[in-house]
């Protein structure tokens, strides 16, 4: 069939006794079945799961801001949706992106891939093309992708604040982000960044 779109992991078994009565052996069995045995077909199976892609219209489609205010706790408040507007990825864009990661799998440039980073650059666009940031940080990314996406394509994005915080004197800001090329999905990323380094908060 190809693909598994449900897995029922319920493989069991029971030796009845009191502690002592029972062998190693059946102890081993046990933990072996009911413990390793769910983890080794969860593993087995997930290369043939496909990814879920959320809704698209779960993620509110909003214009790039036209003047971008200063990134405080306003302007990145919990709940907000940012926008990025469609930008193409042109074949000397590409190029020089890869050139720039000294990216030496020859992939991304044989079959006309855009390349991961630039869905993650595209994340780090949807704050800093929506709020003026002083020096930043790009903290981290979990990245879930669904689909291919080819140079020529244009990307934009779609996000929502999820958390605004301040940790040992700096500001974070988490965004829940959905990737497109030409308006389909392709990657879904939790992108985290310190818009406010201590050092520039001040004490």
């Amino acid at each position: 069939f190809g693909r598994i779109d449900v897995l029922v992991n319920n493989a069991g078994n029971f030796f009845g006794g009191f502690f002592e009565e029972l062998s190693p052996d059946q102890i081993r069995n046990q933990i072996e079945t009911l413990l390793f045995g769910p983890m080794n077909v969860t593993r087995a199976a997930l290369p043939a799961m496909p990814a879920t892609a959320p809704a698209l219209a779960s993620f509110h489609k909003v214009a790039q801001r036209p003047e971008r205010p200063p990134a405080d706790e306003t302007s990145l408040a919990v709940g907000i949706w940012l926008g990025l507007d469609p930008y193409p990825i042109t074949p000397e864009l590409a190029a020089q992106h890869r050139a720039d990661l000294r990216e030496s799998l020859p992939l991304y440039a044989e079959e006309g891939l855009i390349h991961p980073a630039m869905i993650l650059r595209a994340c780090n666009f949807v704050i800093n093309r929506n709020v003026a940031l002083g020096p930043w940080i790009h903290v981290s990314s979990r990245i879930q992708h669904l689909a291919a996406a080819h140079i020529g394509a244009n990307l934009s994005a779609r996000g929502r604040v999820t958390a605004n915080y301040e940790h040992k004197g700096h500001r974070f800001v988490d965004v829940d982000v959905l990737v497109l090329a030409d308006e389909a999905a392709i990657a879904h990323v939790a992108h985290l960044a310190i818009y406010q380094p201590r050092q520039v908060v001040g004490p």
